[in-house]
């Protein structure tokens, strides 16, 4: 068995106003095998820039409330949602609440994705 508390790791600090915890996957706290797994944590007026990838991606919104963008729809997301996103669709998700919107992803398989890199250089908001 392996274990892992989500809180003891640090995880990284986003300039779009998130911070993202990579649970399993190849950058995260476990190596998992086929899937990556993260905890995100988006403040009030934060987001994940749209964004695509070549992987199947779920969304389980935890605590908050915002808005998913996935091929151009845009719909409320809250507290119990899940959303499913198919391989190389536009996505992204903002907060439009006033405390932290607290989300679960998955994808797979597990590949680090290079979004979350090119946020970190600028290239998305």
């Amino acid at each position: 068995m392996q274990k892992v508390n989500i809180f003891s790791i640090e995880g990284t600090e986003y300039p779009a106003g998130r911070r993202t915890r990579v649970i399993l996957g190849d950058n995260g706290a476990l190596p998992g095998q086929l899937f990556c797994q993260g905890y995100v944590e988006i403040h009030p007026g934060g987001s994940i820039p749209g964004h695509r990838h070549e992987t199947v991606e779920s969304y389980l919104i935890l605590e908050g409330e915002g808005n998913m963008t996935v091929a151009g729809e845009t719909l409320p997301v809250k507290k119990g949602d899940c959303v499913f996103v198919e391989p190389n669709q536009e996505h992204g998700l903002d907060n439009s609440g006033s405390g932290e919107l607290r989300l679960v992803f998955v994808y797979a398989p597990k590949i680090v994705v290079d979004h979350w890199a090119r946020e970190m250089a600028g290239e998305l908001k």
